[in-house]
């Protein structure tokens, strides 16, 4: 793959195209592919949603480098669009940390971004966090940055120290970041529209992630306004899921109540709808061309003898 055609390359080229990327966040192939059929330009490969939806469990570092890796990859492989990942703290020390970054992108995606938090990490939104010395966080970025063998994969830098040190502690530390060479900063855990517009002002000029979640810290900022105040990603990481896991849980209770599914039609996904979404005519018109392409062979074959 050339840098000129990399899912780094055309990521940069996405968000030098637009001025704000609203980016949902996807667990799974089929969630990513109907991002892609909405019309959002890019994908997230949620660390939080991973843990919930593969393993059942809370986004308190639970999760490997093997099983997020994988699961990026599937998504990779089933869309188009750029598509960019949660590393969490780098699954371990500095070794790890560039092990990440080689296996994030031999999976195929645009970028990740590495955090401070200690390990075992925690949701960022959770109470209970705490961040690793300033000089730790440089060294995960620079062993990130020195591990990458496409210079056009993203390496974002996210600093979970507003809710731990405060405000001017983790602007300090994005600036450590920007100055080690980050291509973006993601600043976790601001609390109202006035720290957004401070980040924006202080990291002028750096791309910038804002974290939509809904019933967290941060309050629910529209992404015009986000564009305004400086940010060029918006990620929405478990809208997706929480979306699917409340339809999951009325339907279930209506099924259990009801005896049937008849009453809930109008609630699912139609059949063919379902079957487009994850290419069943794509599959059927490639079997075709190797059937065919296997009785020319057969008929060549029989020509010969």
């Amino acid at each position: 793959m050339t840098v000129e055609t990399s899912a780094g390359s055309r990521f940069r080229a996405l968000l030098r195209a637009r001025e704000v990327v609203i980016t949902p966040g996807a667990s799974d192939p089929l969630t990513a592919r109907l991002i892609e059929r909405a019309g959002f330009p890019a994908v997230y490969v949620t660390g939080a949603g991973i843990a919930n939806a593969f393993l059942g469990v809370p986004d308190v570092g639970l999760t490997t480098l093997t099983e997020v890796a994988t699961a990026a990859a599937r998504i990779v492989d089933r869309v188009t669009v750029p598509v960019f990942a949660d590393a969490d703290t780098g699954f371990g020390g500095v070794g790890s940390v560039q092990r990440t970054v080689r296996e994030f992108e031999r999976a195929g995606l645009a970028g990740l971004h590495i955090e401070d938090q200690t390990m075992p990490k925690r949701c960022g939104h959770f109470d209970g966090k705490s961040v690793v010395p300033m000089e730790e966080m440089v060294l995960r970025v620079h062993a990130a940055l020195e591990a990458r063998q496409d210079d056009d994969f993203v390496i974002i830098a996210r600093t979970d120290a507003r809710a731990v040190e405060g405000l001017d502690s983790a602007l300090e530390r994005a600036a450590l970041c920007v100055t080690a060479g980050v291509d973006m900063i993601f600043v976790e855990g601001l609390v109202d529209e006035d720290e957004f517009r401070i980040v924006g002002r202080e990291l002028a000029g750096v791309p910038l992630i804002a974290n939509m979640v809904e019933g967290g810290k941060s309050p629910l900022i529209p992404a015009a306004r986000l564009s305004e105040l400086g940010f060029q990603i918006v990620l929405y990481a478990n809208l997706a899921l929480r979306l699917g896991a409340l339809a999951i849980k009325r339907g279930l209770d209506e099924l259990r109540e009801q005896g049937t599914s008849a009453g809930m039609l109008d609630q699912i996904l139609p059949w063919e709808e379902r079957q487009t979404i994850v290419g069943l005519g794509e599959t059927s018109e490639r079997e075709l061309h190797l059937l065919d392409l296997t009785e020319v062979t057969m008929a060549d074959h029989r020509s010969r003898s």
